[in-house]
């Protein structure tokens, strides 16, 4: 069953004026509940404009957004609760916080659901401990964090109101490289063990690989294509054609196979590359 729908999904800014500009051209397709998409795509593709379409933050100027077949501008009046339901962490969320206490700030949103003091608690310890918070970072001020620290509470603020569908845009950015990978293992983790729908918009084709089921590609504000990973990064020249790149030990795959080497191109992390290449050694020795 598809959780999210989007339906010949337009947006323009100032339409009918000087400075007109399409942001999004026409995007239609299905994400099913409990998917986690990955959405990759050059500077000005589309990718921020169409999640924010997606939990209500902007309104298509035509074409729909359904969530559980729903249209979620049915009752504009409504939309608050479509947001509740699609939770959104924005690039460097950390910007966001605002409150006295990690405490607090996590249990914004779930205050704001009218949820009872005892229900918000538990929601709050919950996503700190699915984040990697410590428990005892809970009654420091947001602004006595790490910049990791923050990020994480930020994150734990949406996943506190434990949304059907789960936003990221660009999560790791300016994070260094150990930062990063805990934070897509701790996304990963919460994913799996929620089985929740989690949508992944970053510029890292390495990240993307790693965690998502499926790709959607965006390109000049269209939809250029969405499958497996494994089909989306076998159409490598495609995507440097379009600004993008395949992981890079998919390229060092792909440029082994073009020197003659008999070996699987269609390898996306390093584990796999690793295996890859003791198989073929081995059997070359056997040989």
């Amino acid at each position: 069953m598809a959780v999210i729908k989007a339906e010949n999904l337009s947006l323009v800014y100032g339409a009918g004026t000087s400075f007109e500009k399409t942001a999004l051209s026409e995007v239609s397709f299905e994400i099913e509940k409990g998917e986690f998409i990955g959405v990759i795509g050059h500077t000005g593709s589309g990718k921020s404009t169409l999640v924010q379409l997606l939990n209500g933050l902007l309104k298509p100027t035509s074409g729909k957004v359904y969530l559980n077949d729903k249209d979620i501008w049915e009752e504009p009046k409504k939309i608050k609760n479509v947001r509740f339901k699609v939770g959104m962490v924005f690039q460097y969320p950390e910007y966001q916080l605002f409150d006295e206490t990690v405490y607090k700030d996590i249990s914004y949103g779930p205050r704001n659901m009218g949820l009872d003091e005892q229900e918000i608690d538990e929601r709050v310890r919950k996503a700190a401990e699915f984040t990697g918070l410590k428990k005892e970072l809970l009654d420091k001020s947001p602004f006595d964090l790490s910049g990791g620290e923050k990020r994480r509470a930020a994150i734990a603020g949406v996943v506190a109101m434990n949304p059907e569908v789960l936003i990221l845009d660009e999560p790791t950015a300016g994070l260094d490289p150990l930062g990063r990978d805990a934070l897509l293992s701790q996304i990963r983790d919460y994913h799996d063990a929620n089985k929740n729908t989690v949508i992944l918009v970053s510029h890292s084709m390495e990240d993307i690989a790693r965690v998502a089921d499926r790709i959607l590609v965006m390109e000049h504000g269209k939809k250029l294509m969405l499958d497996t990973p494994k089909n989306v990064f076998s159409r490598g020249r495609e995507l440097e054609n379009t600004g993008l790149r395949v992981p890079q030990v998919t390229k060092i795959m792909m440029l082994l196979k073009e020197k003659g080497i008999p070996i699987n191109q269609d390898i996306l992390t390093v584990e796999q590359a690793f295996n890859e290449i003791i198989n073929y050694l081995g059997s070359k020795k056997e040989g």
